[in-house]
């Protein structure tokens, strides 16, 4: 599924197109508008990133509050020590990219799985000192994840739904499926499938995808989102217009959007929660503008947003069905958002 807002506010103009099916074996249902697809990393800035928001909105984080003071387990002098909110959410936090943990674990759901994994990731050394450079991390953004339960006292999700989905309307179209709710939360036939995971045996629908995800019960702060086009769409507008100051005055966040969009450091690339484009070579082809900012999702997402052009552009696929090894979206994805630019400018 694609779709493409141009414009803001009022005079938004909206395309939504769709094509394929649910997964790769034949007489599968065609991918629709209802199609909820797994949104893999999408869920770092369009969960994690507004969660951590909404808490500084309410006083209880600020960008230069320290893990440390967030994460009981962790200890002061730890190597951790100066490990910030900020250095999180622009992948600087000295963090490794990533590491399979997944493969000390039996491939059978266990709720003391959670703590065990976050154990692991507890004491993982940092490679760099926080804040001299970014390595994309899914481990900083499991941490988010916990932050956001332990300063909330609720699960990640249902924080996620009661501060924002539900506000805005939208949580029918975009939430996470515990493992405890997999196969009931939405019926498969509304699912695009990802992998045929190696290590849980099985064709992936319905359930996440991402193992550490998985292992943490189905919700975490790097993975679990499910979302379909007007859900994904209807939320990076309404992130897309408070940004550039031309929404209604009645959002949740008010004013607090147009923090996630400054750079603070400048060796570093990221914004607060969303990647921006990389000169040469970067999934959004082109034209998109040096002040752009977007995401990836690994099952074959993202979305990216364009603040010159005024331009919003989703793209939703299961590339990963029926294998991780398919590759073709790396050149497929500059060369869509090309030929949308093209046609519209």
């Amino acid at each position: 599924m694609a779709a493409i807002s141009i414009g803001t506010g009022h005079s938004r103009q909206r395309f939504v197109a769709g094509a394929g099916q649910l997964a790769f074996q034949a007489n599968t249902q065609p991918v629709n508008r209802g199609t909820f697809f797994d949104l893999a990393s999408l869920t770092k800035p369009l969960c994690t990133s507004l969660c951590v928001l909404q808490l500084i909105k309410q006083g209880k984080l600020a960008w230069d509050t320290l893990l440390v003071d967030c994460v009981k387990a962790l200890k002061r002098d730890s190597d951790k020590a100066n490990i910030s909110i900020e250095h999180l959410l622009t992948h600087s936090s000295g963090l490794k990219a990533y590491r399979p943990y997944f493969r000390l674990f039996k491939s059978v759901f266990a709720k003391e799985d959670k703590a065990k994994l976050l154990y692991y990731i507890h004491h993982e050394k940092i490679v760099y000192q926080p804040g001299t450079k970014n390595i994309y991390s899914d481990l900083g953004y499991i941490l988010l994840g916990e932050i956001i339960e332990q300063q909330t006292n609720k699960r990640l999700d249902q924080f996620f739904t009661e501060q924002i989905t539900r506000k805005l309307n939208l949580e029918k179209h975009l939430f996470f499926i515990p493992l405890d709710q997999a196969g009931t939360r939405q019926p498969l036939q509304d699912c695009a499938a990802t992998e045929k995971c190696p290590w849980r045996g099985r064709v992936m629908q319905g359930e996440v995808h991402d193992e550490h995800c998985w292992l943490l019960g189905g919700v975490a702060g790097h993975a679990g989102l499910f979302g379909n086009i007007d859900g994904v769409l209807g939320l990076c507008e309404l992130v897309f217009d408070q940004w550039l100051g031309k929404g209604d005055g009645s959002c949740l966040l008010s004013n607090q959007f147009e923090q996630l969009f400054i750079r603070t450091n400048n060796k570093l690339s990221w914004y607060r929660g969303f990647d921006r484009p990389t000169p040469g070579g970067s999934s959004s082809g082109r034209y998109f503008s040096e002040k752009s900012a977007g995401h990836l999702g690994f099952s074959g997402t993202s979305f990216w947003m364009d603040p010159e052009k005024e331009i919003v552009v989703v793209l939703l696929t299961n590339r990963v069905n029926p294998s991780r090894k398919n590759i073709k979206i790396r050149s497929f994805r500059p060369w869509f958002h090309d030929n949308i630019m093209e046609h519209f400018f």
